[in-house]
C-alpha cells in the first residue's frame, strides 16, 4: 500500500483540509498522513505555534478511518521543505513502496518554484487536488522546461501504487473546497462568523486557547 502525505501550516486546519484529505483517502485507498509544517522562519510570530496546530490537526480528524496525524517536521530542525520530508520516509519505508505526496493546484502552478521541485519525483509522486480559481492542469506554470517536465510525468491515480515514484496524478474537488486558513483567521480577529469552517471541536479550542485574536491576523 502506498504511503501518502498531505503537508501544510493547517493554521488553523478547517473543514476544506479534512475533506481533501477524505478525498485523497478514498480515491486512493490508502491512510493519509497529514504533516503539519514546522513554524517556518518567514512567518509571523502571531500565528498558532506548532503545539498548537498539531493538536487542532488531532481534533480536526478525531473519529476519521484512515487519517493520521505525522508530526516528523515539527521535530525536525531547520526549514520544513518537502524533499527533505519525502526522503525520510522513503529511508524509513525502503525503496519500493509508492510515495504520494499531496498538493493544491494553486501549489501545483508554482511548484517549479520549490526547493530542488524535480527531486521530489525521485522519491515520490506528486498528487494535485482541485482548487477554486486555480486550473487543474500540469501546464499552469510559466516557465516551458517546467511545463513539459510535468507533463511528461502525468499518470493515472491508479497507476501511483504501480511504481514507487515519479507520477502526476490530478484529483479534482467537485465542488472545489474554499475555505481559506488566512480569510479564517481574518474573520476571528475581526470579530465575524468563523466557526462554520473548522470542525466543532477545532472552534472549542482556539475559543478556549484564545488563537488568532484581534491584530493576530496577518
Amino acid at each position: 500500500m502506498a504511503w501518502v502525505g498531505y503537508g501544510g501550516t493547517f493554521d488553523p486546519v478547517h473543514l476544506g483540509h479534512v475533506a481533501v484529505a477524505c478525498a485523497v483517502r478514498d480515491a486512493l485507498d490508502a491512510v493519509v498522513h497529514l504533516v503539519p509544517a514546522a513554524d517556518p522562519p518567514h512567518k509571523s510570530a502571531t500565528h498558532a505555534d506548532a503545539g498548537h496546530r498539531r493538536r487542532m490537526l488531532e481534533l480536526a480528524i478525531a473519529g476519521e478511518r484512515r487519517l493520521r496525524v505525522d508530526p516528523r517536521e515539527l521535530d525536525r530542525h531547520g526549514p520544513s521543505y518537502s524533499i527533505d520530508t519525502l526522503a525520510q520516509v522513503r529511508r524509513e519505508l525502503g525503496a519500493t513502496v509508492p510515495l504520494v505526496w499531496v498538493i493544491g493546484a494553486d501549489s501545483l502552478g508554482q511548484l517549479h518554484r520549490w526547493h530542488r521541485w524535480q527531486a521530489l519525483f525521485d522519491v515520490a509522486h506528486v498528487l494535485a487536488v482541485g482548487r477554486p480559481g486555480h486550473a487543474l492542469d500540469a501546464g499552469a506554470p510559466a516557465e516551458r522546461e517546467a511545463v513539459d517536465f510535468l507533463r511528461s510525468r502525468l499518470c493515472t491515480r491508479e497507476a501511483l501504487h504501480r511504481a514507487p515514484a515519479g507520477g502526476l496524478a490530478l484529483l479534482p474537488m467537485e465542488p472545489p473546497r474554499g475555505e481559506s486558513s488566512t480569510a479564517i483567521r481574518a474573520l476571528i480577529a475581526a470579530g465575524g462568523p468563523w466557526e462554520s469552517y473548522v470542525p466543532p471541536a477545532v472552534a472549542g479550542y482556539i475559543r478556549r486557547h484564545r488563537l488568532y485574536a484581534a491584530g493576530d491576523a496577518a
